[in-house]
């Protein structure tokens, strides 16, 4: 019984973390979704519990039933969830009313487990809460670590809560079944051990049909052919567009129909004009100086990486991205590494895969692997608090740390005018001199709405704005307009500094506008 209490519990565990991250999936904000999932999870098990007050005369049956229940919604959560999405566009309603049945189910559990305990071992009632409690506490454990380490890394979402819920029938249902074989009387009995075999039937049938459910989802959710879609570790990535190129036109490039990649659901790359954003971020902190060794935080694409080697000058870089499945899709899928230009493949590039963060503080990299005549940061603006430490004074601090004598700085500071300042603060904490840059909005080329981009650029010295004579000219860039943007930026400076981001003082930024997923960052005014 204990043993059977510890496989729920890691079960009811996994069913929670797989709301929260399909959440953070179709919706983002993974701070709102956290919480409305546990909040709605924690109310419903309290209700559980005072129903399961009304089923303790047969416990073993009760038992039995919500397992089986709580196995068949649960494992076909995921699944639900994605065609709820496919079908009505809504989500929030549906995640909030499936949480809420799960919650129900678990919380009826502890009840019925403690009376079915005290009905074997007849002990101190203190004594047998400590045993079902302990086993429960260790079971959710397990299932919390497995849930990143082992089920999604190795079935994703649908099929590891379909596995899930079929570990949840077994142990639940047909475990207390054999144990309590004798309380049921022998038709309930039958039907109960068909209903556990009817609930991994159901279970199968879902995974032999998961495939076509998750290609209409994921086709309502990117509205293009989605030929590729995987769950690593750390995000699901999707690319979506042509494999290969019109005649006559750049591979991924074709206007008609763009390569695009999405990183746990926002836009990532857009292939008619991914260009624009990764020679603002490049070419200017390359221009003024030396550039024979480069480090490159983010951009496990390689399309920055590939701005980055078109210059003579250029003798190394390391790369460090912390997701090693997205460099590995860059270097083998045909559009996505002619795109790139092949840059991953050069040999002038080391890859680290490591958070650019913990990279930049380990004993082992940082000063270790530096200093860097050109630090870039190519790590996108954050929609939440959760990955705005990259915009932080203690992540700007230790990238100004391994700058070489002279050596140059720059930061995608994101598509918000306001959002440049604090990110300026932070790098004249670090005692680095700034100078604020933008791009215009360009064209959307069916990739969303377009939208303006702002830069910083940082040095020891007051950096300046040119163009290097050791690369061809950018096809978006060039000084006078970069120039012209800064004037701009630096009239419109606040009178009053904001104060810079901390790891500790990070803060949830409002949201980007309604649908955002779908429909992409609202349209922005591009005077930049």
């Amino acid at each position: 019984m204990l043993l059977a209490a510890f496989v729920c519990a890691a079960c009811g565990l996994v069913y929670e973390l797989e709301l929260v991250a399909l959440g953070n999936y179709l919706i983002g904000d993974s701070v709102t979704q956290t919480s409305v999932v546990l909040s709605v999870m924690v109310f419903a098990m309290g209700l559980g519990s005072l129903l399961a007050k009304r089923f303790t005369r047969r416990p073993a049956s009760a038992f039995a039933l919500v397992e089986c229940a709580l196995a068949l919604v649960g494992g076909l959560s995921v699944l639900t969830l994605h065609a709820w999405w496919a079908r009505f566009g809504g989500y929030q309603a549906a995640i909030v009313a499936l949480t809420g049945v799960i919650g129900v189910l678990i919380g009826a559990e502890i009840p019925l487990l403690m009376t079915l305990i005290q009905r074997i071992r007849r002990e101190d009632a203190g004594r047998a809460v400590a045993d079902l409690f302990a086993a429960d506490y260790v079971g959710a454990l397990v299932g919390g670590l497995a849930f990143p380490f082992l089920i999604l890394p190795a079935f994703g979402p649908a099929a590891g809560a379909l596995a899930t819920g079929a570990v949840n029938a077994v142990a639940g249902g047909a475990v207390v079944l054999w144990l309590f074989r004798d309380e049921p009387e022998p038709r309930a009995r039958a039907l109960l051990w068909t209903g556990c075999g009817l609930v991994l039937v159901t279970l199968a049938a879902a995974a032999a049909c998961s495939g076509a459910i998750e290609r209409a989802a994921r086709q309502a959710l990117y509205g293009a052919q989605v030929r590729f879609a995987a769950q690593s570790r750390y995000q699901e990535i999707v690319l979506t567009g042509p494999a290969g190129a019109r005649p006559g036109t750049d591979t991924g490039t074709d206007p008609a129909q763009p390569l695009r990649l999405y990183l746990d659901g926002r836009p990532a790359v857009c292939g008619p004009d991914e260009y624009r954003d990764n020679e603002a971020l490049v070419h200017p902190a390359m221009g003024s100086g030396q550039d024979a060794r480069v480090l490159l935080l983010g951009g496990g694409d390689g399309l920055a990486l590939r701005e980055v080697l078109r210059h003579s000058g250029v003798r190394s870089v390391r790369l460090v991205e912390l997701d090693p499945a997205l460099t590995g899709l860059a270097r083998t899928d045909p559009a996505l590494a002619a795109l790139g230009g092949h840059s991953l493949d050069d040999p002038r590039v080391r890859i680290t895969h490591a958070d650019p963060l913990e990279w930049l503080r380990s004993p082992s990299g940082g000063r270790a692997a530096g200093p860097f005549d050109v630090v870039l940061s190519g790590l996108p603006a954050p929609p939440e608090a959760r990955g705005a430490k990259f915009q932080s004074q203690e992540f700007l601090g230790l990238a100004a740390r391994v700058l070489a004598p002279g050596g140059r700085l720059a930061v995608r500071a994101g598509s918000s005018e306001a959002g440049l300042w604090p990110v300026e603060s932070g790098l004249r904490a670090a005692g680095l001199q700034t100078l604020p840059y933008g791009i215009a909005a360009g064209p959307a080329a069916g990739c969303g709405p377009a939208r303006p981009q702002g830069f910083l650029l940082a040095a020891a010295g007051r950096p300046g704005l040119a163009l290097a004579a050791d690369a061809p000219l950018p096809r978006s860039l060039t000084e006078a307009g970069l120039r012209a943007a800064a004037e701009r930026l630096a009239a419109a400076r606040p009178a009053r500094a904001p104060a810079a981001s901390t790891v500790l003082g990070l803060r949830r930024p409002p949201p980007a506008g309604p649908d955002r997923r779908r429909t992409g960052p609202p349209q922005g005014e591009g005077r930049w």
